[in-house]
């Protein structure tokens, strides 16, 4: 079995974070491993309060996954702080990490800042060159490229900038803001529409970290950027879908849709 390591935050709601994550690669056929950047204590309404992991703590998850079972693909979700930033990025180059997919979460759907300027440098001179694959939404490809986006060409510029700056594929989310569910993958000076079907489910808690957890999937499974990209974007429309209703507040999809084991039915009637 392929392995997929993700690096990210709890979400004690279990709808984002390496939550989502575990489940996602679960789903998509890898052995799903965590190492843990923060706790937080959140629901489907917000986040009520935030414990970071030690950079010292973090090394030392990342040293006992690379050490005993080698993950085939690294996700990376958010990390708020420069030191965290740079324990990530140093213990990736110390293993020379594959099928590195960096999920780069910066900007709220609010449009909150949710890391410092400062953190945000250190994002981007640190972990983002050693990436295979970004996965901004618009706002945080603003931020990447520095220019404003209101248009399919606009993201096609953005993408390019983005992808020449630190070397690597880029896949820029749409979303509602620009093209309904149609996302823009750039690579190696190559651009590809992957046109996706809007689904009218208020539910999109995590979505973020699922696409990216499931190209990591995918990825570590052998298929190709693209495939990996084609057969993500077809999981979260199935999970989004299925119209798992959950929460007071913006809730989970359901990442098992498509799993079918005789150990999740219920009691006979």
């Amino acid at each position: 079995m392929k392995t997929a390591l993700t690096i990210a935050g709890s979400d004690s709601s279990g709808g984002a974070g390496i939550q989502a994550d575990i489940k996602t690669m679960m789903a998509n056929g890898v052995y799903a491993m965590s190492a843990v950047t923060a706790l937080t204590a959140q629901n489907t309404t917000g986040v009520a309060d935030i414990q970071e992991s030690t950079p010292e703590f973090l090394k030392k998850q990342i040293d006992c996954v690379f050490k005993d079972i080698r993950p085939d693909a690294v996700k990376i979700g958010m990390v708020s702080s420069s030191e965290l930033i740079r324990a990530i990025a140093e213990k990736l180059e110390e293993y020379e990490a594959e099928n590195v997919v960096i999920d780069p979460v910066m900007v709220a759907t609010s449009g909150s800042r949710l890391i410092s300027s400062d953190a945000v440098e250190t994002l981007k001179n640190w972990l983002l060159p050693l990436a295979d694959i970004l996965t901004p939404n618009i706002p945080e490809a603003e931020v990447l490229s520095g220019i404003s986006i209101h248009s399919e060409e606009d993201m096609v510029r953005a993408a390019e900038i983005i992808g020449e700056e630190f070397r690597c594929c880029v896949l820029l989310k749409g979303g509602h803001q620009i093209s309904d569910a149609n996302d823009l993958l750039w690579k190696e000076g190559l651009w590809k529409w992957f046109y996706g079907k809007r689904i009218d489910n208020p539910n999109t808690h995590g979505t973020g970290c699922t696409l990216s957890s499931a190209i990591a999937s995918n990825l570590a499974k052998g298929f190709s950027m693209e495939e990996s990209v084609a057969r993500a974007k077809e999981y979260i429309s199935g999970a989004l879908g299925a119209m798992l209703d959950l929460g007071k507040g913006s809730g989970p999809m359901d990442h098992a849709f498509d799993i079918r084991s005789r150990y999740m039915d219920g009691p006979a009637e």
